[in-house]
């Protein structure tokens, strides 16, 4: 039988500094294919609620392909491929990486590039998370566990957590809002510190230096706008490279190699074989350029 199934919700209130979004997913009955995990700004933590997640390759080539009941990833500045035979279900997390102190209990930057089990970092309560969403008898249930047990997470953290140095927050902000445009040398002057410095302490929080996370905003924009159209079956590639900063076509078509994997072409026919997908990423495309 075939079954294709998406929910997107935001967290509760008092989550949205720390995740941006939960999106549930159910297929059943389709074709086998390999999915690209793309760079992006976010960290991605996942619940599985049937099969695990076949994991055929990781950002970081010497992690070994593998099976995951949940999955917590960090930046990355490289694709993951992720496998399945025709099924696949879950919840996956947008998790902002100023946020990790509060929500995980580490900097993002100590998962950077490696995909992990989450009761590695959670412990009995991720295990305990993953039993109550799959147990939950649909989506609102499901997000509303999330919610509930995330703010308790983040409860039991907060007074513990190190506060980000502000240096460190301002520059990630200002990246954001730029669409991945501003030099490191610009970032590093209006902070008041040097440009090594300030790419020592950002690698740390963060888990990217200023430069790879500028590639990797820069990139995502570049994406969800090229989806857009896709969509709207207009394809410019050249005023698109234009518009998100590239010198030109074949620097564009450069980045998106270096980042997916593919090229642009070989991405939209693999990612949006139907009109509903596309526009799936479409409506997100740079809305919320806070992050």
């Amino acid at each position: 039988m075939l079954v294709n199934e998406s929910a997107w919700r935001a967290p509760a209130e008092g989550l949205r500094g720390f995740v941006d979004s939960y999106v549930g997913f159910r297929q059943a009955g389709v074709e086998p294919a390999r999915h690209r995990g793309l760079p992006s700004p976010y960290l991605t933590l996942i619940f599985t609620l049937d099969e695990p997640i076949t994991m055929a390759a990781h950002p970081d080539p010497g992690q070994p392909p593998g099976e995951f009941g949940t999955l917590l990833g960090g930046l990355h500045r490289t694709p993951a491929l992720i496998a399945h035979e025709g099924a696949q279900s879950g919840i996956q997390l947008a998790l902002r990486p100023l946020g990790t102190r509060m929500l995980l209990g580490l900097p993002a930057g100590e998962l950077a590039d490696i995909d992990i089990p989450a009761e590695t970092v959670l412990g009995g309560v991720g295990a305990e998370l993953h039993d109550r969403v799959r147990r939950a008898s649909g989506w609102r249930e499901r997000f509303a566990v999330l919610d509930e047990m995330l703010l308790g997470i983040m409860g039991r953290l907060v007074a513990a957590a190190p506060d980000v140095a502000p240096e460190v927050g301002w520059a990630w902000h200002r990246l954001l809002r730029s669409a991945g445009l501003l030099r490191v040398s610009a970032l590093a002057a209006e902070t008041g510190w040097s440009s090594r410095h300030l790419t020592s302490r950002f690698r740390t929080e963060i888990g990217l230096t200023p430069k790879a996370a500028a590639r990797v905003i820069r990139f995502t924009r570049t994406r969800q706008l090229l989806a857009a159209q896709a969509v709207a079956g207009q394809l410019r590639l050249a005023e698109l490279a234009v518009t998100c900063g590239y010198f030109d076509q074949a620097h564009l078509a450069r980045e998106f190699r270096a980042l997916a994997g593919c090229p642009p072409s070989r991405w939209l026919a693999e990612e949006f074989r139907n009109v509903q997908a596309a526009s799936a990423l479409a409506e997100a495309a740079w809305t919320d350029p806070a992050w």
